[in-house]
């Protein structure tokens, strides 16, 4: 199959400069230059133009990026200090590098990974994961199109791929060009089956690579998940927002004596519960269809104890506006799911909001583990697994606590 999905698409080259306090910004190689930051402009851009940043004092090179005429975040920048001809080998070298720092995970048992992660990789918007022989590219902007085919050719040349799937965010979906590609669209090679099964740390999953979220699963609990496995032999857990059952199937890998899987979604406990099934476990697994807030109440209710409780939930604050909300989802989550620990168990609490900074999230954790009457020791918090790199502030979302009870 030919590696160019996309025509030819020319691009112009674009000079900005910066108010003082965005310019500043960029100097600490911050990505993302917003709409209103913008003090001249010398053509009006297209989705994907090069935009060129001169700073304000002597007109010297700042940084580069790509223009997004449908985005607030007008500029995605890509590089920074000194400058660099954005052609194909330079997409090349973005792409061998991201696969470097990934190198270490792929010695394990592991054939699923993230290869691009956005930002924190320099391409912003850009996501590429594998499972198993098959690539799955997400897009979150349209600054991409021109430069497709160059991307597509070498993520396919590194990671020795079969198929490479493409999704396209809401956001593509329903504004500007798309150059007739649609989301889902089968762009190198063929797909036998839209449900992928691939290995993590030796634990078989699947991952619907068409109609599943994001990109089919998610990869950056990975570590906490091995944890967790390490952690469940002969035990007792629940697994609060499961979803497919990341940490559920680890848990019964593991060793786990019986694991209560509780999601809203009775679509994604199919899941969970056709995960535990590609693995050998002899612990039982149940699922619990429940809003996560009122089965935890009915667990407690029933007077159930777990020797390991994972509260995972959904990021809380997707915008600025949330935030004080998600700090009391956290704060009633880490209430209910201490008072379902055993004597001597473990509450594993995690966050994906990024808006919800980590220190404030495990004060918030520990102060209402507190509220409960229940004495603690810390074993370890965590952040991102190797392949999701933080780059940049916001680029750090995830966090996890293990509480001793």
């Amino acid at each position: 199959m030919d590696h160019n999905p996309l025509p030819f698409i020319t691009t112009k080259r674009l000079a900005v400069k910066l108010k003082p306090a965005a310019e500043k910004m960029v100097k600490k190689h911050h990505p993302w230059v917003f709409e209103d930051s913008i003090l001249k402009q010398n053509l009006e851009g297209t989705a994907g133009d090069l935009v060129i940043i001169f700073d304000n004092a002597k007109n010297n090179f700042l940084a580069c990026g790509l223009y997004d005429p449908y985005s607030p975040i007008r500029i995605k920048l890509i590089q920074f200090k000194k400058a660099a001809q954005i052609n194909e080998a330079w997409f090349k070298e973005k792409i061998f590098q991201a696969y470097e720092l990934r190198k270490p995970l792929l010695l394990t048992d592991t054939n699923s990974y993230r290869l691009l992660f956005g930002e924190n990789d320099h391409l912003p918007g850009l996501i590429a994961d594998v499972y198993d022989n098959v690539l799955v590219i997400k897009l979150y902007s349209h600054i991409w199109f021109p430069y497709f085919n160059w991307i597509l050719k070498h993520l396919i040349a590194i990671t020795g791929v079969t198929t490479v799937v493409l999704r396209l965010s809401r956001l593509l979906q329903t504004k500007g060009d798309v150059y007739g590609l649609k989301d889902g669209q089968i762009v190198y090679g063929e797909l036998k089956d839209e449900v992928v099964v691939f290995r993590e740390h030796g634990v078989l999953f699947s991952a619907n690579v068409i109609k599943g979220h994001k990109t089919g699963y998610f990869l950056d609990h990975r570590h906490n998940r091995k944890m967790v496995g390490e952690l469940a032999s002969g035990k007792t857990v629940l697994d609060v927002f499961s979803y497919a059952g990341g940490f559920s199937v680890h848990a019964l890998t593991g060793g786990a004596r019986e694991v209560v899987s509780l999601d809203i979604s009775k679509h994604a406990l199919d899941m969970a519960k056709s995960n535990a099934a590609l693995n050998p476990h002899k612990g039982t697994h149940e699922v619990l269809v429940a809003d996560a807030f009122k089965g935890l109440q009915s667990l407690i209710d029933a007077q159930k104890l777990f020797d390991i409780v994972v509260i995972d939930p959904p990021s809380f604050a997707k915008r600025e506006s949330e935030i004080e909300k998600a700090k009391n989802s956290y704060a009633r989550l880490s209430k209910l799911g201490a008072q379902l620990v055993a004597q001597n168990g473990i509450l594993v609490l995690a966050s994906c909001s990024s808006r919800v900074l980590a220190d404030e999230f495990f004060s918030i954790s520990e102060k209402n583990i507190m509220d409960t009457g229940r004495a603690f020791e810390v074993i370890q918090k965590t952040a991102h697994d190797v392949d999701h790199p933080i780059g940049f502030k916001e680029g750090a979302y995830l966090k996890c606590g293990y509480y001793q009870l």
